[in-house]
């Protein structure tokens, strides 16, 4: 009898893309594009200037090895904010707080699940399309696992709300600061052009999105086997629907406290640039407020902050390990020789094809460089000109880098707040990959018509530069 095939655990999976991307600096010639500084200090390719590099810089196997505790130093960021907000939470479960707000939801929401899931994905796409949430939604995981598993659905339900809405509202965004507005600042055209286009088919790519997770999520609700990840630990294993207490007044005033945290998140991020260490400190304000109001003493506050802190421990590692991979291309220079070689077949296509060839290859480059705004800085002065040169306006360049960057999002390894996101409700990512490359594949196809159409209908002529 044949030996069942049985996937890898994730940090192998991780660790073998290293390998992979580490014997490919032996093998791809290396190279780099000149770069220029911009007004805003960051560094964009000069297209036309990429050259080999004379001498092949050679990683030696130790070097290797360095690159794991350097990508999880260089992922510190996200990783220290993971860890927060997973001991922030634990004060806010031990206070009873995040199971009345789940019981409290199942009343409102238990026999329409699907009302649940269409608002969560409908929200979170609005606000990464406006202002480019993103890791604002970890700590919203253990309250969503929680409240489908009380609903009879399960974690792998509450992940594709949260990552479905992210990725689509990246992916279809009308004025995301951190995507699209960088992306036509290179490719100039003005700020904010084109906006109806993609006002109009953001309902429509939700409904993609929604329609994926509910159809999978009535199937485990009438058959559990159906699950795919049956078996496994979920988060809040355990809580039965009798055993969730009421909302009282102080739960609703440390779920004030919550909103009033991600409020200013918003406003930290939109009007004084922060992000993660920022957001961070909000999150350390609100445990604390949460301990004074749910009358934690500080001693059992501390203990329930170190748990938190400990069943995040593999996310962690995995968030860190995922960063090596860029890292060692980086190291190894092919990352622009990758850029140039996927670059120039483009040329030799028809308009229509090259659209959907620009976003092909966003989609592909975002595994090596997972920052949306780091990939437009390398892609789009290359893009940009190319497209000239074949009949692809620059407006349709920026939405085929969109639509690459944000939609891949939801799949690649080497997107930190995806591999936090799973980490933390407990999915492994080859569980997620079964559940997700499905809704890739639908919404790749529906971008690649709206791209084809975009190119017939002439989308971005009347901005388009002299």
């Amino acid at each position: 009898m044949k030996k069942a095939f049985k996937v890898p655990h994730t940090l192998i999976l991780l660790l073998s893309m290293m390998l992979v991307a580490y014997l490919a600096t032996w093998l791809v010639p290396q190279g780099f594009f000149d770069t220029v500084t911009l007004e805003n200090g960051r560094q964009a390719v000069i297209p036309g200037t990429y050259t080999e590099s004379e001498t092949q810089k050679m990683l030696s196997p130790f070097d290797f090895l360095i690159a794991i505790p350097r990508a999880l130093a260089a992922a510190q960021d996200i990783i220290f904010f993971v860890f927060i907000v997973g001991g922030v939470l634990a004060i806010a479960r031990a206070s009873g707080t995040i199971d009345a707000l789940i019981g409290s939801l199942l009343n409102r929401f238990g026999t329409r699940p699907h009302m649940l899931i269409f608002m969560v994905v409908f929200v979170f796409a609005m606000a990464s399309g406006a202002i480019g949430t993103a890791g604002e939604y970890i700590p919203f995981v253990l309250i969503l696992v929680g409240l489908c598993k009380a609903m009879r659905l399960d974690a792998m339900t509450a992940v594709g709300m949260i990552v479905a809405g992210y990725g689509i509202g990246y992916g279809v965004s009308a004025f995301n600061p951190f995507t699209v507005m960088i992306a036509q600042e290179i490719a100039d055209v003005p700020l904010y052009s084109g906006i109806e286009l993609r006002l109009a088919i953001f309902v429509p790519f939700v409904l993609i999105g929604f329609h994926h997770v509910w159809r999978y999520a009535k199937r485990v609700q009438q058959n559990p086997e159906q699950s795919l990840v049956k078996g496994l630990a979920c988060p809040l294993e355990g809580q039965n629907v009798h055993d969730y207490p009421a909302l009282n007044i102080r739960h609703k005033l440390i779920l004030l406290g919550l909103v009033a945290t991600i409020v200013a998140a918003v406003w930290g991020i939109s009007e004084r640039g922060w992000y993660l260490y920022e957001l961070g400190a909000l999150f350390v304000l609100w445990g604390v407020f949460t301990a004074i109001v749910g009358r934690i003493n500080p001693d059992t506050a501390a203990n329930k902050f170190i748990e938190g802190v400990q069943e995040l421990a593999t996310t962690a590692i995995l968030i860190g390990v995922a960063r090596g991979i860029a890292l060692i291309m980086e190291d190894g220079q092919i990352l622009h020789t990758l850029v140039h070689a996927m670059s120039l077949p483009l040329s030799y296509l028809g308009a229509e094809l090259a659209s959907v060839g620009m976003f092909i290859m966003q989609s592909v480059l975002n595994l090596f460089i997972p920052s949306g705004s780091g990939q437009a800085y390398v892609t789009m002065p290359l893009m940009a000109p190319v497209g000239d040169l074949i009949g692809v306006n620059r407006q349709i360049a920026v939405l085929a880098y969109q639509f690459g960057d944000g939609f891949s999002n939801m799949i690649i390894p080497t997107n930190a707040v995806l591999m936090g996101i799973i980490g933390m409700a407990g999915v492994p990512y080859n569980a997620w990959f079964r559940f997700c490359l499905p809704l890739i594949l639908k919404l790749m196809a529906a971008a690649a018509t709206v791209l084809v159409l975009a190119v017939v209908f002439d989308y971005g002529a009347s901005v388009q530069p002299i």
